[in-house]
């Protein structure tokens, strides 16, 4: 399938697929997506130490290293487990602008190695920031009572419905320690529904730009 860098709205870069007209970060910006998405409206809400993160969908590392970055002004220590079924190029990740928009230039080889690091193995980046990588496809992890957080960061469920189904969400609930947070870009009716019927409270947030609802569910 043909992959393209392009530019979002707020000058970021991601990795679009002209197939399916999809790409791995919101058009309208991807590095304010991953800010208002997964720290705003996830990592922001914990105050405990240390705090576990489970990312579906490891893709560019954005959220990864904004994560990093973040720890680095709270002094949150983080556990880090990103999962990602077809990772992307070496030279695909490199190309991506992060390191220059987020104004952190200090930390340009962090980000370099954390997309050169070993699959399926914990490593230890700073004082308050631990990265494992798993090659993984999302049906097949079974995780229990693990995580405070999880970002769902998957493709949109008009390419990939089966990502958004009853039993991801199932795994996604087990997965998470009692008071877990799961976050998403996404508000479908049959997503908000499959996360109600797993056993989640569910709430509606405002969306990131260009989006006007995002979902953020925490396990009772």
């Amino acid at each position: 399938m043909k992959r393209e860098i392009i530019q979002t709205q707020d000058g970021s870069t991601t990795i679009h697929l002209p197939e399916w007209e999809e790409s791995y970060h919101s058009k309208h910006g991807a590095i304010q997506e991953a800010y208002h998405v997964f720290i705003k409206s996830g990592f922001d809400l914990f105050k405990e130490q240390p705090l576990s993160i489970l990312e579906i969908g490891f893709g560019t590392g954005l959220n990864a290293f904004i994560t990093f970055l973040e720890t680095n002004k709270s002094k949150k220590v983080v556990d880090y487990v990103g999962v990602e079924a077809y990772p992307v190029l070496l030279k695909e990740a490199l190309s991506m602008n992060y390191v220059s928009e987020l104004q952190a230039n200090e930390y340009q080889s962090f980000f370099e190695t954390m997309h050169q690091l070993t699959w399926e193995e914990k490593h230890n980046l700073s004082a308050n920031f631990n990265l494992t990588k798993r090659k993984q496809f999302f049906q097949d992890i079974n995780d229990s009572n693990q995580f405070d957080l999880i970002y769902f960061d998957a493709f949109g469920f008009r390419v990939q419905p089966e990502l958004w189904s009853l039993d991801i969400f199932k795994k996604m609930y087990v997965a998470l320690k009692s008071g877990g947070v799961l976050v998403t870009y996404a508000c479908r009716s049959s997503i908000k529904n499959a996360l109600l019927e797993c056993g989640f409270k569910v709430e509606k947030l405002p969306g990131a730009p260009g989006k006007r609802e995002m979902l953020r569910a925490t396990k009772a």
